[in-house]
């Protein structure tokens, strides 16, 4: 009997066919061959639709080397494909339409506009929710800035800390506003002082071309003035269950307004972070158990709505109270945070969940398949 085939659907970074995750797929096909699993990767620039073939990049761990082969269409397929601005993610667009029959063990999420709104239909997690509003004019800056002395302007479809405005109203001075930010290309945008008319300029220019999100800001700069966050990562196991796989904490780097690890971020062990932040290992400990049973409500709830996922990671804010907040959704989650944090037990299981999971799908035929559903631009 053969074994199953798991496809890694991805994307290339560029016109020379470089992939940004190829050490984590390496490990993923070692993985899978451990246990009993046949995987391979490719992207849709490498299939060939007339022969219903895929041109798929193969891994062999003894040799230690990649080859290509022809391959059939795999049993299951894990999407890791993140927004690009390309015409490589536009082709992607067009392969899930296409192949949408196919078993995926993931489906796309909205963008975090739409993610938001779908979080708020319920009380369970609008408790959880900073203040949202989508930018369509300085009118929406300045009902946020009532709200909250500090305001963050993102993308609706951003990943990776990209596209990031900082907002600071500063005491003692009416009026004048901090500004700092980070480019889409992640360069760091210095902090300077700013008038109202020229912040509001500021903002214009930088949500042309794109859907961006107005949201309260949480209080998180460290006594270093470094601001931090958490990603807790929450995927199904072996056996079809959600499950939090491992939260780990992130500090920004000096002078940035975002915490993620490739603005220069690091990572630190999160009940490390949470008992100096919060002041003891008792409020900690508490924090992340509130944290875990929101993340699996969220991945359920997020399922039920969009269709099948196998993982998730929730980007969370805590304040200096322990309160939570939901900042973001990531569906394509990296794992390095948790081996840069030290916990190489917490990264290994979160490389082998997604291959038990799958296993898990094909000996119950199916399982995790979705509604086909027809993706819009700029989802991810």
């Amino acid at each position: 009997m053969s074994e199953p085939v798991l496809g890694i659907l991805t994307l290339y970074m560029n016109d020379a066919k470089q992939l940004e995750e190829k050490p984590v797929y390496r490990r993923m096909i070692t993985e899978g061959r451990r246990l009993g699993l046949d995987v391979f990767v490719f992207t849709p620039m490498d299939v060939h639709t007339g022969k219903q073939m895929i041109h798929a990049l193969m891994y062999d761990p003894r040799s230690g080397k990649w080859t290509r082969k022809w391959r059939r269409f795999p049993d299951m397929i894990y999407d890791r494909c993140r927004i690009q601005r390309s015409p490589r993610f536009q082709q992607l667009l067009r392969f899930r339409s296409k192949y949408s029959h196919l078993l995926f063990l993931n489906r796309p999420l909205r963008n975090k506009w739409t993610v938001h709104q779908t979080f708020s239909q319920k009380g369970r997690f609008r408790q959880h929710l900073p203040e949202t509003l989508l930018y369509r004019s300085s009118q929406d800056l300045h009902k946020m800035l009532k709200l909250s002395p500090i305001v963050y302007i993102k993308p609706a479809s951003g990943t990776g800390g990209r596209g990031i405005l900082r907002v600071e109203r500063l005491g003692g001075v009416r009026g004048i506003y901090d500004v700092q930010g980070r480019r889409q290309s992640r360069q760091i945008i210095p902090p300077r002082k700013v008038s109202l008319t020229s912040l509001e300029s500021i903002v214009r220019q930088w949500c042309i071309g794109g859907n961006f999100i107005v949201q309260q800001g949480i209080p998180l700069r460290l006594p270093s003035g470094r601001v931090h966050d958490y990603r807790m990562l929450v995927q199904k196991n072996g056996q079809g269950n959600w499950e939090m796989t491992g939260i780990a904490g992130r500090v920004g780097a000096a002078r940035s307004v975002t915490s993620n690890l490739h603005g220069g971020g690091h990572a630190i062990r999160a009940e490390k972070l949470l008992r100096e932040w919060l002041g003891s290992e008792e409020k900690a400990h508490k924090t992340i158990e509130t944290a875990d049973k929101l993340g699996i409500d969220a991945a359920r709830y997020l399922e039920s709505s969009y269709g099948a996922l196998c993982e998730l990671a929730l980007d969370l804010a805590i304040d200096s109270s322990g309160k939570i907040y939901i900042l973001e959704v990531n569906p394509k989650p990296a794992r390095e945070v948790f081996a840069q944090s030290g916990d190489s037990d917490t990264y290994h299981k979160a490389l082998v969940r997604p291959l038990e999971y799958a296993l898990w799908v094909y000996k119950n035929k199916g399982a995790a398949a979705a509604v086909p559903q027809t993706q819009k631009a700029g989802e991810e």
